[in-house]
């Protein structure tokens, strides 16, 4: 928004140099993006925002400026020579629909010639890039960049009845604008009508049919405030932005009707002749404005700033904005907001101003650029961290040195892809958003899963070679009877695919051994034992996946395996519920190992491929015959030679004794008896 160096002087001495005061501008809230010198001016290009719209003119900045520099303000004069005829006479004024329209002023000018405007104030129009058009519709435009509230003039001739009435748009009306374009007009519509028809739109633009021509004579000025709502679907449905609706749409002062409408009717006596008619049409909804008032108190500004803003200026400051304050206790003050500031400085609840709003306007003045830059000052010691913290870190720690990279994906998603993957409460109903940006970020997560596929299927796409990805984080269940808010509990999930190495070393395709490995060595890390017994999961390939069991509490924590749908690699997945791996405790002991010889066995099992290796692994560590000090999954075969629903599964053995070298028939005899233990529990009965 541009605002001419020479216009504002008119309101305020202006003495610093304007590359200068567009710093100190910006520091005050008000940025400013440029400074132009534009022959024997200076153009500032102001970023208004749209909670400012009080400096959406040259008066509203030169206040601004007067406060920042700490000059006089000079209010342009508003009082006109007045006739003997009081505009009662001359035209009536009704307004049906008070909640859009909750103040109009009209003042009338009689006896006006329609001219060109004087070189002062074209160029003053021009400096901004406003077009000239005549002496009194040049007033409205000039009043509007001066004092931030919107004119219309009527050519009061025109008008039937000599009437203005505010109302609602009827079905089937239409209206030509001051553009050309015929509107057809809708009941939210407002408008402005005479004793029979439409003659502008409310806030946007005025119609063609009572517009300001060089036979006017007599002029009706329109100053109102508009319902922002009102405005907005209006100027929305036409597809227009006008000066006039760019501010009404924002919020125009409600108590500066009169005084655009008198200071309009001064300038077009003086520019246009004519007599100004007594008095003004004034009608407004009853308690319209209401006050706006908030408490602000010294300490706590200063405590907010953190900086030492002395009293003194927090008042002088307050005045020279229009804010009005008065004493309500030792350092703190009643504040009332002006009513060009209304629509800045909403309500709480309880009808008062937030403290945090009323600390804005000192502190900017101060200037954010001179306050300190320092770290708050936190008292006492750092508590220690809560075990699950602790755990939490572990569960990182482990998995990024297992290669995999840590990713934080939304919170929400698609109800079908979450429907579609398995879940740890699986009767558990996705809880729905009630605003959502689209369908696909509809229902809180249920499992990190799906989130955690999607990216992998997005890397793949791009030519990964290798997917090893986790994420932390929490998901969301129905919440309990009686409590407010829904269960959350934090879970950890991994995705794997792909191969690693490379050609010239050793390349490993990642499989689903590869995601049971990282389970089994998490949960080793931890101090846990978990079990996976198969069982077909929603999303994931029949036959390869389990669930994750905690056999010491009995219940499931966790699942794995792959996903059903493919893309390029095949993808593994694992998800755990962090609350499933605590109470763990790490065996830290070190065993000296033995300095007599190990001794190997192997043993081949043939057994129901219903049964899992963990409940074998069980069953051995319960059986360990002595000097046994370890045993690991070899290999699992199924295919020719072995009966149809059972496998083959190779265990190896390794005996050890501290004391001595074991014999070879020591160790046979050790795993006979395990052998023939093992056979007579899981042993094939087909």
């Amino acid at each position: 928004m541009l605002f001419s160096r020479n216009w504002l002087a008119e309101y305020v001495d202006l003495h610093a140099d304007p590359h200068q005061m567009a710093r100190r501008l910006t520091m005050a809230g008000l940025n400013t993006e440029g400074v132009e010198e534009r022959g024997h001016d200076v153009l500032l290009d102001v970023e208004v925002t749209t909670n400012r719209p009080d400096c959406m003119n040259h008066f509203g900045l030169a206040r601004e400026i007067a406060v920042l520099y700490d000059t006089p303000l000079r209010r342009p004069p508003s009082d006109p020579v007045e006739g003997s005829e009081s505009v009662a006479d001359a035209a009536a004024l009704a307004i049906e629909d008070l909640n859009g329209c909750p103040r109009y002023v009209a003042r009338v000018v009689r006896g006006v010639k329609i001219g060109p405007s004087p070189a002062w104030m074209r160029a003053r129009l021009e400096a901004i890039g406003q077009r000239s058009i005549n002496n009194v519709v040049d007033v409205t435009n000039f009043v509007l960049w001066e004092m931030g509230q919107p004119l219309h003039a009527f050519d009061l001739a025109k008008l039937g009845g000599r009437r203005i009435v505010v109302r609602r748009a009827r079905a089937g009306e239409k209206l030509t604008t001051l553009d050309g374009q015929e509107r057809q007009l809708t009941p939210e519509m407002l408008v402005i009508a005479d004793a029979e028809i439409p003659v502008a739109l409310a806030g946007v633009m005025g119609g063609a049919d009572s517009e300001v021509t060089d036979a006017t004579t007599d002029v009706l000025i329109e100053s109102a405030h508009f319902d922002r709502k009102r405005v907005r679907v209006a100027a929305k449905a036409f597809g227009m932005h006008t000066d006039a609706s760019h501010r009404f749409e924002r919020g125009t002062d409600p108590e500066g009707c009169l005084v655009a409408a008198s200071r309009a009717a001064r300038l077009i006596a003086e520019l246009a002749g004519g007599t100004v008619l007594a008095g003004a049409l004034d009608v407004r909804a009853a308690g319209f404005p209401p006050l706006r008032q908030g408490r602000l108190e010294h300490a706590r500004l200063n405590r907010f700033a953190g900086a030492e803003i002395a009293a003194a200026d927090v008042e002088r400051w307050f005045a020279g904005l229009g804010f009005t304050l008065e004493p309500a206790g030792p350092g703190a003050w009643e504040v009332t907001v002006p009513s060009w500031r209304f629509f800045d400085f909403e309500p709480r609840p309880d009808g008062r101003v937030y403290e945090a709003d009323l600390f804005e306007e000192p502190i900017r003045i101060y200037g954010m650029d001179t306050i300190a830059s320092t770290l708050p000052r936190i008292p006492g010691s750092d508590l220690p961290r809560s075990p699950e913290q602790i755990l939490r870190e572990k569960v990182r720690d482990y998995l990024a040195a297992a290669g995999y990279v840590e990713t934080v994906s939304f919170a929400f998603g698609d109800p079908a892809v979450d429907a579609a993957y398995p879940s740890l409460r699986p009767e558990a109903v996705a809880l729905r958003l009630k605003n959502p940006l689209s369908e696909s970020y509809s229902v809180m997560r249920r499992s990190l899963v799906p989130n955690l596929v999607a990216t992998a299927r997005f890397n793949q796409r791009r030519g990964a070679p290798a997917i090893r990805m986790f994420e932390i984080a929490v998901v969301y269940f129905p919440a309990a009877p009686g409590e407010p808010l829904p269960f959350q509990p934090e879970h950890a999930a991994f995705v794997c695919g792909g191969t690693v190495g490379n050609p010239w070393q050793r390349e490993l395709v990642l499989d689903l051994v590869d995601a049971k490995g990282v389970v089994d060595g998490l949960a080793e890390a931890l101090g846990v034992r978990l079990e996976a017994r198969p069982k077909d999961l929603p999303g994931l390939l029949p036959g390869s996946s389990a669930e994750l069991i905690r056999p010491d509490r009995g219940e499931v924590v966790g699942f794995l395996g792959r996903v059903a749908e493919e893309e390029g690699f095949p993808l593994y997945v694992a998800e755990v519920a962090l609350g499933g791996l605590t109470g763990g405790e790490a065996d830290m002991r070190i065993e000296i190992p033995s300095r007599f010889p190990a001794v190997e066995a192997d043993l081949t099992l043939t057994h129901a491929l219903a049964t899992p290796w963990a409940e074998i692994a069980s069953a051995i560590a319960e059986l360990s015959p002595p000097d046994l000090i370890s045993w690991q999954l070899k290999d699992r075969y199924r295919g020719q030679g072995v009966p149809e629903g059972a496998v083959n599964t190779t265990i190896s053995f390794l005996y050890n004794s501290h004391e001595r070298s074991l014999t070879q028939e020591e160790v046979n005899e050790r795993q006979s008896a395990l052998a023939a233990e093992l056979e007579r529990r899981y042993g094939w009965k087909g």
